[in-house]
């Protein structure tokens, strides 16, 4: 039986890293141990995002993985990600997921294709379409070389799966575009530095890469940036993760990860690896700072 939470009750989203043994073959033992954490926290879990290596994976890991997470009948909800450009398959991924105790979708843009307005507007109308659950579009341009405009959602802004917007174009303007073409989207923030800015323009919440290496301590932090009670939150936070950054994610919080014990090793799949991270020094002293942060 399928819990009916309301994923607006969540407004903090971790983006599950994936992790991976030494062969390179998921590790379930740790993966259920990352799912434990997040639950204590009370963070909601997104499974297969880019965080997580989804697009890495073959078909097969990808249903073992939602298969196995759904098993632990975790007690905060689960959003299942949706990527990339062959609309026939995609849509086969959520009809299969539907059959499944999930509680959402993370819609992403079309990759490579670059459609207009037209083309994502019948992209993503197909998916809400084949949805059985609440739908989070992803806009996020420097992943997917497209940016979807207000325009688009004011297309399916009257579509009943259309629940929120991960926005992570790195544009406040653009966040103000997206509340005007459908005031009732609940937009989350898909940069955690940015966070305590988006509050203040109206955000839900955050869709966090940081929350895996600190699990209460974003969920805290988020809880602070949408009090807006707290001004100095850029301040404590932005250079911590700034670090998680400095090369591709998920890069560097894997490597924090393995640093901190919870993760048996920072590997990754091809074309991503760990060796990419040079020095460890400022992931170290961010996860030393965010640890002591109060």
């Amino acid at each position: 039986m399928i819990n009916n939470f309301d994923l607006n009750d969540y407004p903090l989203w971790t983006a599950l890293i994936t992790p991976f043994s030494e062969s390179g073959e998921v590790d379930y033992i740790a993966l259920e141990q990352l799912v434990a954490e997040q639950q204590a926290a009370n963070n909601g879990i997104l499974l297969l995002g880019s965080t997580g290596e989804g697009l890495a994976l073959s078909l097969k890991e990808q249903q073992a993985i939602v298969e196995h997470v759904c098993q632990l009948t975790p007690s905060v909800p689960l959003m299942v990600a949706v990527g990339g450009m062959n609309l026939k398959q995609q849509v086969a991924w959520v009809e299969y997921c539907n059959q499944l105790p999930i509680h959402g979708y993370l819609l992403g843009s079309p990759l490579y294709a670059k459609p207009g307005v037209i083309g994502q507007t019948h992209w993503f109308e197909s998916l809400l379409n084949a949805s059985k659950h609440p739908c989070m579009l992803y806009n996020v341009p420097g992943r997917s070389a497209v940016e979807i405009s207000p325009t688009v959602i004011k297309n399916l802004a009257d579509h009943k799966n259309l629940w929120a917007l991960k926005e992570a174009s790195g544009d406040i303007g653009k966040f103000e575009g997206f509340r005007t073409a459908s005031p009732k989207l609940a937009i989350f923030s898909g940069d955690d530095a940015l966070m305590p800015y988006f509050a203040q323009a109206g955000a839900k919440g955050l869709v966090s890469v940081a929350a895996n290496a600190w699990p209460s301590q974003t969920h805290e932090f988020v809880k602070r940036s949408l009090s807006g009670q707290h001004p100095n939150l850029f301040t404590d936070w932005s250079s911590a993760i700034q670090s998680l950054f400095a090369v591709a994610n998920p890069i560097p919080v894997k490597v924090l990860m393995h640093l901190q014990g919870r993760i048996n090793t920072p590997q990754l799949r091809p074309p991503l690896t760990h060796l990419e991270l040079e020095h460890t020094d400022s992931i170290t002293h961010a996860n030393n700072t965010i640890l002591s942060w109060n």
